[in-house]
């Protein structure tokens, strides 16, 4: 039986962690949920975990945006597949790592498994 694909999730508001874990899960992805970016780093820079995509709000508790977090992963490895879940999408052309997806606030499951798909397929990034 093959893995599932792992996804890391950095999502401060921990009804929107229930949210999208739920969503991921069920479209068949493994998740690990963490609240900061300096959790997240520490996660994959570790060495124990090898998720294949990023999925991370903008604006997060801690030190970190999930936009320096994306460039950190992306100095480690310069093609790591990010979806940013934000409120704040109008900063992504300055701040946002080049071949990732946004996706704006509300957005509807299905805007973030297909952003998800198309990164994990090797399709074309878009916004949405």
């Amino acid at each position: 039986m093959s893995e599932l694909p792992s996804i890391i999730v950095i999502e401060d508001e921990y009804f929107l962690q229930a949210d999208l874990e739920k969503v991921l899960t069920d479209a068949g992805f493994a998740t690990d949920i963490v609240s900061s970016g300096e959790e997240a780093l520490t996660l994959l820079m570790s060495g124990t975990k090898h998720p294949s995509l990023l999925v991370t709000d903008v604006k997060l508790a801690g030190r970190l945006s999930g936009w320096e977090v994306a460039k950190r992963i992306r100095e480690k490895d310069p093609s790591f597949p990010v979806v940013y879940v934000t409120a704040y999408s109008q900063d992504w052309a300055a701040n946002g790592v080049p071949n990732s997806i946004i996706i704006a606030k509300p957005f509807a499951a299905a805007q973030l498994v297909t952003a998800i798909s198309n990164l994990l397929n090797g399709g074309t990034p878009t916004t949405s």
